[in-house]
C-alpha cells in the first residue's frame, strides 16, 4: 500500500505543478501580453532632434495708446460773404487744392477796387513829391510819407487781393472731410468762424448743415432768426495718409528707449504695421497713481485699416541682435552652474557642456559649446513618477506571489523587460521569457 502511495504522489505533484503552470503562465501572458507593453511605452520619455540656428533676439518696451491723425486741418473763409455753393459732405475724400466751397464776390471786389483805388493815388502822391522837392529836409521828409502811404496802400491792395481769392475756399491739404459746417445761403464772417443765415442752427427756422451753420441740410431745429457762433471750423479734413500713435510709458522703461526706435504696432483691425519713436516727453503724467512719460510714435508705411481714435498694443524695440546662435530652451540642462545639452554625433547621443546667454521666449542663445547646424535632442514628454513608472501594483508590474513550485522563490518581482525565471519546473528546467517583469523562481 505504501508503495501505491509513492506511486501516486509524485505523479500528483507532477499535475499540480502542470496546473499551477497553465493557471499562472495563462495569467502571466495575459497580464504582460496585454497590460504591460502599454505601460512600458507610456513611461519612456518622448525626445526629437533639432538643430540649433542662427535668429535675430530683440528687446522691447511694451505700451498701449491711440491711434490718431498727423494731419487734421480746420479750415475756414478768410473773407466774409454769403456761402453761394458747397461742393463737399462729410466723408468726402478731397486732394490739395480741390474746391470745398465759394461766397459771393460782390463785397471782396468792391474792397479790392478801393485798395487799388488808395495805392493809385500814394503813387500819384509820391510822384508829384519826388518832382517837386528841392532837396530840402521838408521835401525829403514829404518823399518819406509819401513813400509810406504807397506801401501801406500796396499792403491793403494784396490783402484784398488775398480775400477775393479766399472766395473760392480750397483744401490745404489731401484726406477725409470729417464735418461740414456750413450751407448755402449762410453769411460768415471772416475767419472768426461766426456765420449767420436765414435760417440757421442754434436758433434759426430751418436746420442747419452738420449742426452750425446755416439754413439747410440736416442738423438741430431752432426758432426765430439770428446768427451762429461758431467755436467750430466750417470744414475739417483729417489726413488718411499719416498717423501717430500717442503712448505712455512708465518712469523704469523710459531710460531703455530713444528717439527713432523701430515700434511694432498692432490693432484689432490690423494685426502688424510699425513705426518710429518721434518724441519722448520729459514730464511725467501721474493721473493714474505712477508716473508715465508721454511717447509720439510716427507709424511708417502705408498700413491699411487705420482709424482714428482706436486703441494700439505696442513693442517699442531699443535692442536687436541678429545671427545668434540659439537652441531650444527645453535642451539645455542647467545643475550646480554648468549647463549641458545632449548632442547627436553620428547617431550617438553626446553629454555637449555649453555656455549660454540670454534667454528669449522659447529659445536660449549659446555663446560656446555647439555651432549652426549641430543637433541636439529635446525632451517633449517626461512620464512623471507614480502608477506609470513601474514598482508594485497593477500598472507598474505585478507584484510576486509565493512560488508555487518546488524550490521556486517569489514569484514576479515588478518592472523590468522581459527576463527568465529560472528553476522553473520540478526538474529545474529554464521558464519561458516575460514581457514585463523578471520572475524568479
Amino acid at each position: 500500500m505504501k508503495r501505491t502511495l509513492a506511486r501516486i504522489r509524485p505523479r500528483t505533484w507532477i499535475i499540480t505543478a502542470a496546473v499551477v503552470v497553465a493557471v499562472v503562465g495563462g495569467g502571466a501572458v495575459y497580464w504582460f501580453g496585454f497590460a504591460l507593453p502599454a505601460q512600458a511605452t507610456a513611461s519612456q520619455p518622448v525626445t526629437r532632434t533639432v538643430q540649433a540656428s542662427t535668429q535675430t533676439l530683440q528687446k522691447t518696451v511694451s505700451a498701449t495708446g491711440t491711434l490718431s491723425p498727423t494731419v487734421s486741418e480746420d479750415v475756414d473763409f478768410v473773407p466774409s460773404g454769403t456761402v453761394t455753393a458747397v461742393n463737399v459732405t462729410a466723408g468726402a475724400t478731397v486732394a490739395a487744392g480741390d474746391v470745398l466751397a465759394t461766397v459771393d464776390t460782390v463785397s471782396a471786389n468792391a474792397t479790392l477796387l478801393q485798395a487799388k483805388s488808395d495805392l493809385a493815388s500814394a503813387q500819384a502822391k509820391l510822384s508829384d513829391a519826388e518832382d517837386s522837392s528841392s532837396g530840402s529836409t521838408a521835401d525829403e521828409a514829404a518823399i518819406a510819407a509819401a513813400q509810406a502811404q504807397v506801401a501801406s496802400a500796396q499792403s491793403s491792395v494784396d490783402s484784398a487781393q488775398t480775400a477775393l481769392d479766399g472766395t473760392t475756399l480750397v483744401a490745404p491739404v489731401a484726406g477725409l472731410v470729417t464735418a461740414v459746417n456750413v450751407a448755402v445761403g449762410d453769411a460768415v464772417t471772416g475767419t472768426s468762424g461766426s456765420s449767420s443765415g436765414s435760417g440757421s442752427s442754434a436758433s434759426g427756422s430751418g436746420a442747419s448743415s452738420g449742426g452750425t451753420g446755416g439754413a439747410g441740410g440736416t442738423g438741430s431745429t431752432g426758432s426765430g432768426s439770428g446768427s451762429t457762433s461758431s467755436s467750430t471750423a466750417q470744414f475739417t479734413i483729417v489726413g488718411t495718409g499719416s498717423w501717430e500713435v500717442d503712448l505712455t510709458v512708465s518712469a523704469s522703461d523710459l531710460a531703455s528707449i530713444a528717439k527713432n526706435d523701430q515700434v511694432e504696432l498692432s490693432t484689432t483691425d490690423n494685426a502688424s504695421f510699425f513705426g518710429t519713436v518721434k518724441s519722448i516727453g520729459q514730464l511725467p503724467s501721474t493721473t493714474s497713481g505712477s508716473a508715465a512719460y508721454p511717447v509720439v510714435v510716427s507709424v511708417t508705411g502705408s498700413p491699411e485699416n487705420l482709424y482714428d481714435g482706436v486703441s494700439v498694443t505696442a513693442d517699442i524695440v531699443y535692442e536687436r541682435r541678429t545671427d545668434v546662435l540659439t537652441v531650444p530652451s527645453a535642451a539645455i540642462t542647467t545643475a550646480n552652474g554648468k549647463s549641458t545639452v545632449t548632442k547627436v554625433v553620428d547617431g550617438a547621443n553626446v553629454t555637449t557642456a555649453v555656455t549660454v546667454g540670454e534667454t528669449s521666449g522659447t529659445v536660449t542663445e549659446i555663446t560656446k559649446g555647439l555651432s549652426e547646424g549641430d543637433s541636439v535632442l529635446v525632451t517633449v514628454f517626461t512620464p512623471g513618477s507614480g502608477s506609470n513608472s513601474g514598482g508594485s501594483g497593477t500598472t507598474g508590474g505585478q507584484t510576486g506571489q509565493q512560488g508555487q513550485f518546488p524550490g521556486g522563490g517569489e514569484g514576479f518581482t515588478g518592472g523590468g523587460e522581459g527576463g527568465q525565471f529560472p528553476g522553473g519546473g520540478p526538474s529545474g528546467q529554464t521558464g519561458q521569457t516575460g514581457n514585463g517583469g523578471s520572475r524568479n523562481g
